[in-house]
């Protein structure tokens, strides 16, 4: 695909198949990510690339403790509650999501196995991990170079006929995910990336967000000086 036609086709995947995922077309799928942009040159990621028991383990532990009301705990510090604007478009693409699914308001069942999906990573056969090293907090820097990374996977992805999700919820209980997939001590995990096969069937990846209108966000400064209008 041409990029502006990629990215704009792009679209979270959150059910897929049970298809496995082969090595060497995540290994393809990193080695053309890893060239995003990064500050300064740093590369301050690390990739951990899960699947089988491992990752079961993750949704086990994951389900587990959220159902048993352990608070998440992140690797680093975020705004967990979204207000104003932030908040009307988190909402925007829930009500899209359960329109799709006919998830009604009171059926307080179906809602929170919605939720729970997240903390399953959304049953992907493969979720990518990604972390950095601890030594660089405070790390706004790296962390801004992992999202690049990260969007660099979900369109490599994408092209390669796979659909990812970028999934905050999966490693909300990052001490679970550092057992399992045995990340080490010294790297704070960011964020993880589900990823496989999708499954047309489900209804819900038929859903695409919407983006804000541009004059909405952008401002141009200075260009009737220069004449470049």
């Amino acid at each position: 695909m041409e990029f502006t036609e990629l990215i704009q086709a792009r679209k979270s995947i959150r059910g897929y198949l049970q298809k496995p995922v082969p090595r060497h077309l995540i290994r393809e799928i990193i080695e053309v990510a890893k060239w995003a942009p990064s500050s300064m040159n740093t590369q301050p990621w690390h990739v951990h690339v899960v699947t089988g028991a491992p990752l079961d383990r993750i949704r086990e532990g994951n389900t587990h403790n959220m159902l048993a009301g352990v608070p998440p705990k992140r690797d680093f510090p975020m705004k967990e509650a979204y207000e104003g604007v932030h908040r009307r478009r988190q909402i925007d693409i829930a009500v899209q999501l359960f329109d799709a699914m006919g998830i009604e308001r009171d059926d307080k069942a179906r809602r929170t196995d919605w939720v729970m999906r997240g903390f399953r990573q959304f049953d992907a056969p493969v979720s990518l991990v990604l972390t950095y090293d601890k030594y660089l907090e405070p790390a706004a820097i790296s962390q801004f170079d992992l999202g690049a990374l990260s969007h660099a996977i979900v369109l490599a992805a994408w092209e390669r006929g796979l659909g990812c999700v970028i999934n905050g919820q999966g490693i909300m209980q990052s001490a679970v995910v550092r057992e399992h997939a045995g990340i080490p001590d010294d790297q704070n995990i960011m964020i993880c990336i589900a990823t496989g096969y999708p499954d047309e069937s489900f209804v819900a990846n038929d859903v695409k967000s919407v983006r804000e209108a541009h004059d909405t966000f952008v401002r141009y400064v200075g260009f009737e000086e220069t004449g470049g209008c």
